[in-house]
């Protein structure tokens, strides 16, 4: 601002009066006795005098009026008692014209010792004036509906559009309220809205709703609506003043859109073809269409095969069989379906053949002819059904996933008696392939189950038997039930001497990739066990081979080769006992795995702990055994660690929980492993769990008989004849021939090729057990002699009279042994 003090335009020093500057009014500041002291570059603007003109000058020159001396004296008093002025005054411009501006004046105010006023001027603008032919527009031309209403709600004016809306003439609106007009509109709604209105004195805005009007009374149409508040001179509320726009299309695309995001929370909630074609069908019923019916292709139910009717070769057959899959109905029971759930259903609306499975289009029928020659022809039940219960419209959508054709579903109307129209086939196919592909989801799903699974069980034992030695029970749950493919696994195994091998063991990982490692760690265990190996060296080998797994590159090169690799398998641990029935006497070793539990007779519970071994396929170290002696009918019980880790993680404190419940007295042992799994299984259950336990018996000195041999070929015939004697008084008659021979041939073989002590062994269990034990470590060897040979048939005849044969080594040499089945 320029000072009277300064009176040029140069700059001068920051002072009490330069915030006026900010300001977007014009303004100036005189002192008592009429002088300008400051002036602003908005006064500049507005009457086109520069500071250096007006300040230390008359401010009375800039007024376009002739002075008024007491007037300004009066402005002057009520300003310095503190209230201020305003009023229109006409100020001169520069240039000689006059502006009409509105004047502020402010309460004084000192500038140094200096009385003063701050004075505001805004031009006054000349208001625009509505000519009638503008007035007329919003009558016949605006695209927005209007009325007003008087405070009892009747209509008092309404344009064209407006009319146009409601079908109703003007004249037969006027005077008449909405819901006497308009029953299908929401009426009391919206002069509920009118109300608020009048009784508040605020506007609502943008009201939206759907309803039918007598402008087109087969179709809904969509309406937003604002009510504000008429006022008169007093502001008194008159009435009630509203615009209305037809977005009947907005409000479908919304719809549309709502619809069509639901669809996808509601349809393919579950990896279960038929419940995903029910919910294709509940979903459309009653929003879309009378009765949906969805019919798939029989592959596609399938679970065997590849699931698909089309092929790289072709179609699988020339008639596609469709069964009903979903159905669902406004009428309950869906009386208008002429297939049941599961039954064959094969609808195909004629003309139409196979080929609208594989590249048609959708179909859309908006008025359905029962009586037209080909539905009588060609679908004469269905023509029926569609008289009985009045269907009139249809579209059927082919249902396709991945370029591979699944299905076929049809939605019909009835009672809804508006035709399905072209934009209603964009719909049902957004429906329809929302479906499909959560179907290709849940059959690729299903056939894949189903192939884990059936791995799974043909991994898994599929029946346990530990002879006369052990009673046996087992329990196995994968840590999802509904997959029921996990890396846990168990075995009884069978061993000579009636022996019987225990094992148990985790997989790292869950799913069908755990489950083929598993496959291939049992099938090695059993390999092992077959080779007579004691607990300590068989973990040796199954490490080997672990590792040897843990580096095979899959079929792939490249990062997701890579990746493939490192997950393929990671590693696992495992718990191999060999229980004697004899000795009574169980020989264990562990890799990672936690140790087993044993219950006495006398119900005192224990974890023998062998050495804890690293976990197979770490590799580099060695593994260690430990003995330890059972009692008759002693509790033994292997598990994996998800059956011990509980919610707290804690493994002492489940293996306690563990013991707990396996030491309830006179339970058997299914009821124990149901009451185990019961108990110490969370809910989620978080890994999987296998649980084996066993229950020990002892071979008594009736059933095993044992007898020293000399060095002696003469001493072969005393062995012949002391075992047919035993075989005869275990009343084993039949088995006393090929008993001696045998023994014959055993006992002989060791004299002449073994080294001594030699011993013979009789054990009758399942089966009867011939054993021959010398001190030498050289292995049998299975000849094919010559027809000129003399010697070298005695194991090959141990080998067709025997049901098996073979050898296991011992600390002091080795067992040849021979296994018949007893009638």
């Amino acid at each position: 601002m320029a000072s009277a003090r300064n009176g040029s335009d140069a700059p001068t020093p920051a002072g009490p009066l330069d915030h006026f500057d900010a300001s977007t009014d014009a303004a100036g500041v005189v002192s008592t006795d009429g002088v300008v002291v400051g002036w602003t570059r908005g006064a500049e603007e507005l009457l086109g005098r520069p500071a250096r003109e007006v300040v230390g000058g008359s401010a009375a020159r800039l007024l376009a009026m002739p002075g008024d001396p007491a007037r300004v004296a009066g402005i002057a008093e009520r300003c310095r008692g503190g209230m201020g002025w305003s009023g229109l005054i006409p100020v001169r411009h520069r240039d000689g014209s006059s502006i009409d501006v509105d004047l502020r004046v402010s309460a004084s105010f000192r500038v140094g010792s200096d009385e003063c006023f701050l004075i505001s001027a805004r031009e006054r603008k000349q208001h625009w004036t509505v000519s009638q032919s503008v007035l007329d527009g919003f009558q016949t031309r605006s695209p927005v509906g209007m009325a007003v209403m008087d405070t009892d709600l009747r209509y008092v004016w309404l344009n064209d559009t407006l009319e146009r809306f409601g079908g109703v003439p003007r004249e037969e609106r006027l005077g008449r309220r909405l819901s006497d007009l308009f029953p299908g509109l929401q009426a009391d709604t919206i002069e509920g809205l009118m109300r608020k209105v009048l009784t508040t004195g605020v506007p609502v805005t943008d009201y939206e709703y759907a309803g039918w009007s007598w402008a087109d009374p087969h179709r809904q149409h969509a309406y937003s609506t604002s009510f504000f508040p008429l006022l008169d001179a007093d502001n008194s509320v008159t009435g009630v003043g509203y615009m209305v726009s037809d977005v009947t299309e907005r409000w479908n695309a919304r719809q549309l859109l709502s619809l069509v995001n639901e669809a996808g929370t509601r349809i393919g909630r579950t990896l279960d073809v038929m419940e995903t074609a029910q919910e294709l069908a509940d979903f459309a019923v009653p929003y879309f269409a009378d009765f949906v019916i969805v019919d798939l292709l029989e592959p596609v139910l399938s679970t065997e095969g590849h699931g698909a009717w089309l092929t790289d070769a072709g179609p699988a057959s020339a008639t596609p069989v469709l069964r009903r899959a979903g159905m669902s109905s406004v009428r309950e029971g869906c009386p208008e379906a002429v297939a049941r759930i599961g039954e064959r259903a094969d609808f195909l609306p004629p003309p139409h053949d196979a080929d609208l499975l594989i590249n048609g289009e959708p179909i859309l029928i908006p008025v359905l002819a029962p009586s037209e020659d080909l539905w009588v022809a060609e679908q004469s039940e269905r023509a029926a059904k569609i008289r009985e219960f009045g269907l009139h419209s249809l579209i059927c959508v082919p249902m396709r996933a991945r370029n591979a054709p699944l299905g076929l579903t049809t939605f019909v109307r009835s009672l809804n008696t508006i035709s399905f129209q072209p934009d209603d086939v964009l719909l049902a196919q957004d429906l329809v392939a929302r479906a499909a592909l959560c179907v290709d989801n849940a059959r690729r799903y299903t056939r894949e189950h189903t192939a884990a699974v059936t791995l799974q069980r043909s991994l898994l034992p599929h029946a346990l038997t530990g002879g006369t030695a052990l009673e046996v029970a087992s329990s196995y749950l994968p840590a999802d039930p509904t997959d029921g493919v996990g890396g846990d696994w168990f075995d009884v195994i069978p061993l000579s001497g009636a022996r019987v091998a225990l094992v148990v063991g985790d997989v790292v990982g869950h799913g069908i990739t755990a489950a083929a490692a598993m496959g291939r760690i049992r099938t090695a265990v059993q390999t092992l066990a077959d080779m007579e190996l004691p607990p300590d060296e068989l973990l040796a080998h199954l490490d080997d081979l672990v590792l040897r797994l843990s580096e095979e590159q899959p079929v792939g090169e490249g990062a997701e080769a890579a990746n493939r690799s490192s997950t393929a398998f990671l590693g696992a641990t495992c718990l191999y006992a060999v229980y004697d029935p004899v000795t009574r006497r169980c020989t264990m070793a562990r890799a990672g795995h936690p140790p087993p539990v044993v219950v006495a007779p006398d119900g005192h519970v224990s974890f023998p702990e062998p050495p804890a071994g690293p976990p197979l396929g770490l590799g580099g170290v060695a593994f260690e055994a430990t003995e330890i002696e059972l009692a008759e009918n002693s509790l033994l019980g292997l598990y994996t660690n998800g059956l011990i880790e509980g919610v707290d993680h804690d493994m002492e404190l489940g293996m306690t929980r563990l013991g707990d419940v396996l030491a309830q007295p006179d339970c058997d042992l299914a009821g124990l492993c149901t009451s185990a799994v019961q108990h110490l299984v969370p809910v989620p259950q978080p890994d999987d769990i296998a649980l084996l336990l066993t229950r020990t018996h002892s071979l008594g000195a009736d059933h095993v008989v044992s007898w020293d041999v000399p060095v002696d070929p003469a001493a072969v015939a005393d062995a012949r004849a002391r075992a047919t004697r035993q075989v005869a008084a275990w009343g084993l008659g039949e088995l006393a021939m090929t008993t001696e021979l045998i023994v014959s041939e055993l006992v002989t073989n060791a004299i002449r090729y073994a080294e001594p002590p030699i011993r013979l062994r009789l054990l009758r269990d399942a089966r009867l057990s011939c054993e021959v034990a010398d001190g030498s470590s050289t292995a049998p060897r299975l000849r094919h002699a010559r027809s000129t040979d003399e010697g070298g048939r005695g194991l090959f005849l141990v080998a067709q009279l025997a049901h098996r044969w073979g050898a296991r080594y011992t600390k002091g040499g080795k067992i040849i042994w021979a296994e018949q089945e007893i009638p």
